[in-house]
């Protein structure tokens, strides 16, 4: 059973702002959701069903084309099916306007009858009528010979009034037409109908054929008048025009001319099926900070954008090196069959980079445009279009991670790790509901005596296939979707509901306990009020957490972030500048929040290992002498050796944590080294 709710929601979203008929949102989501089951479930007569049935509902080409679109982008729809369904909506679009034909047909005949029995008083209405009306009408005896004909039929035929003199119905069909249609005229007239619907062939007066749809009704009146014919004519050559253009729409864009994602994903699917190419590449485009240029410049100047890199990918891959399509709003698509190598797919990127280095000119602004570019390259038959496309918009991603204005080779391996990571991030509240996740801590020990100074928060997840993992294995993942803001809410108040209860045994003699501040929680308006929530439910005092900040985190936030810092410390929470790994330490960042320690880490306390290079022995001697000098704890991390720990006490670090200490310890073994 085909679940039709949701899409059938999402579409009538895409189409509502579009509708001309008068119906309200339930009524469009019930219609959606039929035409959805339908589309899904069946093939391409089903789609060209619904294309009918869409027109027949006052359906307007705008909600056709939005409909394309989302239906292309957002469901498993081929574009056979979206070619069946706007052919479909044309088909019913003809229908409809016929249908509208037959009212007009029905109207003027009954003028007519009503004219005939009162002619005298009803002459001029039933005239203005036939002049009047927006399609071809002939009035022709039961012969063929011509009675009347309108303003249309002229306009149509390219004929003058005094053209049709001489002429009768029979010679504005074509030759090889007339006898067909003499005979149904015969039938009609034999018959008990008073109408029939055919097409046939016209002449135009310059010789053109033109593909007619005729409505021909026998008018029957008293006994003593003698039956005529009434045929309405419409030109099928403009209803097929509107028909291929409505096709070409689906399947283009119209900002760019180029293929829109629909055509793109049909020929895609072509180059994975058993008769495609043995070897293709896919590269998607997608141009740097396209928002950004709408945004300051306008829409029109965006547009500008899209023409200018659709023209230089037109130029360098073209139709002898590939395809090229606008799949997205700011994405464009190249595919290329049996392309030589890899190399050579990487070479034409680079040209086509390479093109854009020159500002576009808008309205005397250069405007410079980047793009980062995804290259997926692999076999072809056998292979899946939605899966290549997934590929290609993963590699994109990486070309913007990794600085934007590049381009990045597929690479399946990190691609299943940056599965497995997002996996992971998304699948956090899970593991915290089923207990999997737990908090441990490091200790971090006097460099003097050996006493637990501090404990460091270590969160783990003892997950069923991949073992035990750390949150550093999808942090950024975690950042992106949002989940370390609850990842880390939980570890807080979790190890503050532990660090109370050694606090509560040991009084003074508790360790402080420590936690990273990610820079994400540093945007969440409620930080402050959080942190003191959770201290007044665990009872542990202020003054015995404290907050590991990254070196680089004070020089990013803003005002604001640094003010709940600030107030964070004037509630008596330690704030700690951590990972501090020598190079140019900016004072400016030292001065930024009122810091309680810095921590240092790597060559800083490497280089004071036995052995270790005098070089970076003395750089390690003097940040730590200068570091001295701003009278706040010192400590370490990955201390390694008892050299290094000696070292450090030394140069005046109070504590250290590492491998030479001991590793992280579950909350059982810390109360057993704490209290025995």
């Amino acid at each position: 059973m085909v679940d039709s709710r949701e899409p059938a929601v999402r579409w009538a979203a895409a189409i509502s702002a579009t509708l001309a008929a008068d119906v309200t949102r339930e009524q469009l989501e019930q219609l959606l959701r039929g035409y959805v089951e339908q589309l899904l479930s069946g093939g391409v007569r089903e789609a060209r069903q619904v294309g009918r049935s869409m027109a027949g509902s006052d359906f307007t080409s705008a909600t056709l084309e939005q409909t394309l679109t989302h239906l292309g982008e957002h469901t498993p729809v081929t574009s056979a099916q979206l070619g069946a369904l706007a052919a479909g909506y044309a088909e019913g679009l003809r229908d409809h306007t016929l249908d509208q034909q037959q009212i007009s047909r029905t109207a003027a005949i009954d003028t007519m009858r009503r004219a005939e029995a009162a002619v005298r008083a009803s002459e001029a209405k039933f005239r203005a009528v036939f002049h009047s009306s927006a399609f071809a009408i002939i009035v022709s005896d039961l012969k063929g010979e011509l009675i009347d004909v309108n303003e249309a039929l002229l306009a149509m035929l390219d004929y003058r009034q005094a053209d049709l003199a001489t002429m009768s119905g029979r010679d504005l069909v074509h030759p090889d037409d007339r006898a067909g249609l003499r005979e149904l005229a015969k039938q009609l007239i034999a018959s008990d109908f008073d109408n029939i619907r055919v097409e046939k062939r016209m002449i135009r007066s310059d010789g053109e054929t033109i593909q007619a749809h005729m409505a021909i009704s026998l008018v029957r009146e008293e006994e003593d008048a003698p039956p005529y014919f009434v045929t309405m004519i419409e030109n099928m050559n403009e209803m097929r025009a509107l028909q291929t253009q409505l096709v070409r729409q689906s399947l283009n864009d119209m900002q760019t001319g180029l293929p829109n994602r629909a055509q793109f994903l049909g020929w895609l699917e072509g180059a994975t099926g058993s008769k495609g190419p043995g070897t293709l590449a896919l590269v998607q485009v997608d141009i740097d900070g396209f928002r950004g240029v709408n945004d300051a410049f306008g829409h029109d100047a965006g547009n500008r954008v899209l023409t200018y890199v659709a023209t230089h990918l037109r130029a360098v891959f073209g139709e002898t090196v590939g395809k090229v399509a606008r799949i997205g709003a700011d994405e464009f698509g190249v595919l290329i069959k049996d392309p030589h190598d890899v190399p050579g797919v990487i070479a034409l990127v680079e040209e086509f980079t390479s093109r854009l280095e020159e500002p576009i000119w808008i309205n005397g602004n250069g405007i410079g445009v980047t793009t980062s570019v995804g290259i997926v390259a692999r076999a072809a038959r056998g292979g899946d279009a939605v899966d290549l496309l997934r590929a290609a918009d993963v590699t994109v991603g990486w070309a913007k991670r990794d600085g934007k204005a590049q381009w990045a080779l597929y690479d399946k391996e990190r691609d299943l790790s940056d599965q497995m990571k997002y996996a992971l991030a998304a699948s956090v509240p899970g593991a915290l509901e089923e207990g999997r996740i737990r908090v441990d801590y490091l200790p971090v020990r006097s460099l003097h005596d050996g006493s637990v100074l501090a404990l460091e928060v270590k969160v783990v997840w003892d997950h069923p296939e991949h073992g035990m993992v750390c949150p550093d294995v999808f942090i950024d993942q975690a950042t992106s979707n949002g989940m370390i803001v609850r990842l880390w809410q939980w570890a807080l108040a979790e190890a503050c509901e532990r660090a109370s209860r050694w606090y509560r045994a040991l009084g003074d003699r508790a360790p402080v306990l420590s936690i990273d501040l990610p820079p994400r929680l540093c945007q969440e308006p409620e930080l402050v009020a959080e942190v003191v929530r959770v201290l007044d439910r665990s009872g542990l005092p202020a003054s015995l957490l404290r907050f590991e900040l990254h070196e680089h985190l004070p020089a990013v936030l803003n005002e604001v972030q640094r003010e709940e810092l600030t107030i964070l410390a004037e509630h008596g929470i330690g704030l700690v500048l951590d990972q501090v790994n020598g190079g140019n330490v900016g004072v400016d960042r030292l001065r930024l929040l009122p810091l309680t320690g810095v921590k240092f880490t790597g060559s800083v306390v490497h280089g004071l290992d036995a052995g270790a290079d005098r070089i970076d022995e003395s750089a390690s001697v003097a940040l730590l002498t200068w570091a001295s000098i701003l009278g706040v704890p010192l400590f370490a991390e990955e201390v390694r050796s008892p050299a290094e720990a000696s070292r450090l006490a030394e140069l005046g670090v109070t504590g250290g944590q590492g491998p030479y200490f001991g590793l992280s310890l579950p909350a059982a073994e810390v109360s057993a080294l704490l209290l025995t």
